[in-house]
């Protein structure tokens, strides 16, 4: 098995901008502008999906503002459930923090399966999961199958 591979993600990324749509109050801060989305194919990892940031550095010297990329492990991600992916895309979230400065939030006071849990369940209650499936336009997103 060699390298990973990495081809975009648009589905990733419509079901992020419903994410931040519905829970506004709290995630309204995350320029989707600025967060590429891709899934990787073959990827050694235990993860369901990570998010990289930029390094400041590089920026600068590019001349761009922050950017995030998330991406999905499509081999783990795809084989979970809708209330699942979303949980996961929560979390990946959490980790931008409200500066949007291309730095992560770490795993602890303010990215944890407790807070993951509450946003999902106002998700629910304000429609968002609708919204998502709407907005991702793949019936298998929505109906639990492999969305690729």
């Amino acid at each position: 098995m060699g390298l990973p591979r990495y081809e975009p993600a648009p589905d990733v990324c419509r079901a992020i901008e419903a994410i931040r749509d519905a829970l506004g109050d709290e995630l309204g801060y995350i320029d989707v502008e600025r967060v590429r989305c891709y899934r990787s194919i073959g990827a050694r990892t235990r993860a369901l999906a990570r998010i990289h940031g930029v390094e400041r550095l590089l920026l600068v010297a590019l001349g761009i503002k922050p950017i995030y990329v998330i991406e999905v492990v499509s081999e783990k991600f795809y084989r979970l459930g809708l209330e699942d992916r979303v949980k996961v895309l929560i979390h990946e979230l959490l980790h931008i923090p409200r500066s949007f400065s291309g730095g992560l939030r770490p795993h602890g006071r303010y990215v944890n399966n407790r807070r993951v849990a509450s946003l999902y369940r106002r998700l629910v209650e304000k429609g968002g999961v609708k919204i998502i499936c709407e907005r991702v336009n793949d019936a298998s997103w929505c109906t639990g199958g492999t969305g690729e």
